[in-house]
């Protein structure tokens, strides 16, 4: 079966290195693929957002099976385009698609399902904002509603820095993204997210993982699209875990009762552990980031016949097994993420760090040189992952693997999964 993977990050990477271990794959194209996907796949340069440009590739190239990986093109309506030209498509369609594409949309969604999450205002300008704030304090939650790059989330501790992100959003810093404000009840426990493949209206729940947004060690600095990640979750007990599962299931039937077309994909549930049970955050659309990384290598079954199957909304045919190992992933930025920073440093040592067992590299922002050396292309740019019988080894794994590979400003948090030891 020829498939054709869209996207160019650390998640499309660990998508394509399981399709590319299935016994079903022929062909295997990334578009436009990083220098991780060149070694597994043929990285060809289709605009992602182009759905004619697209179905006319999957086309010549007798594509069976079209994988959507990040969220733009899903809300541009790329997947139903290319559905409608005949294709099976991993991806909802664009309506689907606003469970992540408008967090007002996604928070009135919970609310109409009674979706356990926080209470929440949504504000069409500034003064609305301003004076909500008034009303409730802080500290608070301010999100642009719509896709900002994983940055229009501020959580604000007081009423001025709660005031100031309300102004940077109507003021245009997220674009489009912040003309309309969702302001937040700020829960308080652990997060973690749960990834399930939907379709006609049934879930299939990935195992939990938990990220590490902020910068640096100690959950310091800026947040960040993700500096490290472990599965499972040890905090997660099988009480919250059925809960949660629960709650997943009971969105992917609202999905069947609520939008047009049957909601075919990967939904991500964000979740905030607190005192009174699991409450969602936020609903992505497709495959986390870096939550892909440690769930794919801990999936065992066969990847084009899961993913096929949901395409096709045949969920029975679909037998999820999962191993028991535990995943560490390490993020390995460049110098200044997630500021401002330098492209075009050349990275050495990835062989010498996947030599070692139990060790896979996915590449998040590579590129080829002109002189055919792997450059760095982007802030996040490695993806370490570490898999062993205990979290201990796996840690130690792969910080072993982190300190083999070097690229001029390497940045990265030492401190990624060490909660996981606590439990």
């Amino acid at each position: 079966m020829n498939v054709l993977v869209l996207g160019s990050g650390g998640r499309e990477h660990a998508l394509t290195w399981a399709l590319a271990k299935s016994s079903h794959i022929g062909e295997l194209y990334v578009a436009p693929g990083n220098g991780g996907t060149a070694a597994i796949a043929k990285n060809v340069p289709l605009d992602i957002l182009d759905a004619e440009a697209i179905i006319g590739f999957s086309r010549d190239n007798d594509i069976e099976l079209v994988v959507v990986g990040p969220e733009a093109p899903l809300v541009e309506g790329v997947a139903e385009k290319v559905r409608h030209a005949g294709f099976a498509v991993f991806g909802p369609d664009a309506q689907g698609a606003q469970l992540e594409g408008s967090k007002s949309f996604s928070k009135e969604f919970m609310l109409a399902h009674d979706l356990p999450t926080a209470r929440y205002k949504k504000c069409t300008s500034e003064q609305e904002a301003m004076a909500y704030l008034d009303e409730v304090g802080a500290p608070i939650v301010v999100k642009a509603d719509g896709l900002a790059a994983g940055k229009g989330v501020i959580v604000a501790d007081c009423l001025e820095d709660a005031q100031e992100a309300v102004r940077d959003c109507f003021a245009g810093d997220f674009g489009e993204a912040g003309s309309i404000v969702v302001i937040e009840e700020m829960l308080e426990g652990p997060e973690c997210s749960m990834l399930a493949y939907l379709a006609g209206g049934k879930a299939l729940c990935m195992p939990c993982a938990q990220d590490h947004k902020r910068a640096y060690d100690g959950d310091r600095g800026p947040n960040t699209g993700g500096m490290g990640v472990y599965s499972p979750v040890p905090c997660v007990t099988p009480e919250l875990e059925a809960r949660m599962q629960g709650i997943m299931q009971k969105a992917a039937a609202a999905t069947a009762e609520d939008f047009e077309a049957a909601y075919t994909g990967v939904l991500y549930g964000g979740f905030m552990l607190t005192p009174e049970g699991p409450k969602l955050l936020e609903f992505n659309a497709r495959f986390g980031d870096p939550e892909t990384q440690v769930v794919m290598p801990r999936m065992k079954s066969d990847a084009v016949e899961v993913f096929k199957a949901v395409a096709e909304n045949r969920m029975g045919d679909i037998d999820l097994q999962w191993s028991d190992k535990c995943a560490v992933c390490v993020v390995l930025a460049s110098e200044g993420y997630p500021g401002s920073y330098e492209k075009g440093k050349v990275i050495l040592g990835i062989e010498e760090a996947e030599a070692l067992e139990g060790v896979t590299v996915f590449h998040a922002g590579t590129a080829f040189n002109a002189d055919e050396e792997l450059v760095t292309n982007g802030g996040r740019v490695l993806n370490v992952v570490a898999l062993a019988d205990t979290f201990e080894d796996a840690r130690e794994l792969a910080y072993e693997a982190c300190d083999k590979i070097n690229f001029e400003g390497k940045q990265l948090r030492r401190d990624i999964a060490l909660r996981a030891l606590k439990g």
